[in-house]
């Protein structure tokens, strides 16, 4: 897909580029907790004793 001519682009000032930063940290980190919380809840429903398993 060829981007638009029409469409001109600025560059961003440099409160946009933190604020697109901390957008992404915090995306990140809810990311970051939903996965954690998956697993979490993965070894819970597996009970403790999935790790005493004979190999």
């Amino acid at each position: 897909m060829m981007p638009d001519p029409k469409i001109e682009y600025r560059p961003l000032t440099p409160e946009e580029e933190a604020r697109r930063r901390k957008r992404s940290v915090a995306i990140a980190l809810a990311l970051g907790a939903m996965v954690l919380l998956f697993f979490v809840l993965t070894i819970a429903k597996l009970g403790p004793q999935v790790l005493n398993r004979p190999l």
